[in-house]
């Protein structure tokens, strides 16, 4: 037997791949609410921006992987749509800084709580003691990732 099939990469990749399939549908199913709105791309840039505070465009393509002039066409809309602005760097007065506004941060919360109460209804629908199991394996998953964690409603000072 090889190294490969007793390590279990195969499998947990396909359960992964499973898995993403779910999360998917929910992603989408929340997304749909807000689709006039604003595109999937467009979506992304506002969580960007939700997660990182205000940015320079060129750090917003960076992180989004699209080219300044592809983030520059996102912006624009975004601005026209009310939901980010533009404010001159505190830092430099030729630099501009690209934020949310409210109705952009409504959005965010809006479609982020939909997914939250879709993917806590498939949690509860877990047995219990799998439930512990499944955090630290995603944990783990996607700290080898790289992926920043979420933080969850306690430590948001919600309940």
């Amino acid at each position: 037997m090889s190294e490969r099939a007793d390590d279990g990469v195969d499998e947990v990749t396909s359960a992964l791949l499973t898995a993403s399939r779910l999360l998917v549908a929910i992603s989408v199913r929340s997304l749909a609410a807000v689709e006039d709105a604003v595109t999937l791309p467009q979506f992304r840039l506002l969580v960007v921006l939700s997660s990182q505070g205000p940015a320079k465009l060129v750090t917003l393509a960076g992180l989004l992987e699209v080219n300044p002039s592809t983030a520059m066409r996102m912006v624009d809309r975004l601005v026209a749509a009310g939901l980010v602005d533009r404010q001159a760097s505190p830092d430099s007065g030729r630099e501009i800084r690209i934020q949310l506004t409210a109705a952009g941060r409504a959005i965010v919360d809006d479609v982020t709580a939909r997914r939250r109460a879709d993917i806590a209804e498939v949690v509860s629908r877990m047995p219990a003691d799998q439930r512990h199991v499944l955090v630290e394996a995603l944990r783990a998953f996607t700290d080898a990732g790289g992926e920043p964690r979420v933080p969850t409603l306690v430590q948001l000072g919600w309940t």
